[in-house]
């Protein structure tokens, strides 16, 4: 295990320039859109109560039940793997296999609209917004890294010569490689990420929207 942590922080060094640019992207949108919203509230209203129909009817019904219910283990499980599956791997990394790089578009959307649900512009939502922000900044750092993985895979597959390959096949197999070093960070950021929220949502922030 220890030799896996190894290769996924190498990996980190070797793209740390990018590694810092996607940081500084990803959450300088999540800025951007919770700043937008104090001049457009409306944005926000409208995406918050799509967000509320998809908790209630649509596909994260299964999810906000067991927040409602108080089940906090089955919480965090469920968490996770939607972050994981649906927030990771489908939006990010199988995206970017096909095309390459693609899947970083999804994340700096999901960045942006972030900021704008997550403003605290609105009144009811501002003491919930300040604990949440570490969940923000937790789930966040998962998605960084799997569009790094993304990037470290791109690059191999466009540029073979990089990484020591004369073909693109042998650029995309090593990137790859790459890829997966990373993604045992992705896994443990998100599965930290899900430990926290559930414990977030269930215990603490019902406290703070009441005051």
């Amino acid at each position: 295990m220890r030799h896996l942590f190894q290769e996924a922080f190498r990996a980190i060094r070797t793209h740390r320039r990018v590694y810092v640019i996607l940081n500084l992207s990803f959450y300088g949108l999540v800025i951007f859109g919770a700043v937008w919203v104090v001049f457009f509230p409306e944005v926000q209203q409208f995406l918050l109560k799509r967000v509320r129909l998809s908790l209630n009817q649509g596909g994260l019904k299964a999810v906000a039940d067991v927040y409602r219910n108080g089940q906090v283990f089955a919480a965090m499980g469920l968490t996770f793997v939607t972050n994981l599956f649906a927030g990771a791997l489908a939006s990010v990394t199988i995206p970017s296999l096909l095309v390459p790089l693609s899947g970083l578009l999804v994340g700096f959307f999901r960045a942006l609209i972030w900021g704008l649900l997550l403003s605290p512009a609105d009144p009811h939502l501002r003491w919930a917004t300040i604990p949440h922000g570490v969940t923000l900044l937790l789930e966040g750092q998962g998605y960084v890294l799997a569009m790094l993985a993304a990037y470290a895979h791109g690059k191999a597959w466009v540029r073979p010569q990089s990484v020591g390959e004369q073909t693109h096949r042998g650029g995309y197999v090593h990137g790859l490689k790459s890829s997966l070093s990373i993604y045992l960070l992705v896994v443990l950021m998100l599965a930290i990420a899900a430990i926290y929220e559930a414990l977030e949502v269930i215990y603490l922030a019902p406290l703070l929207v009441q005051r």
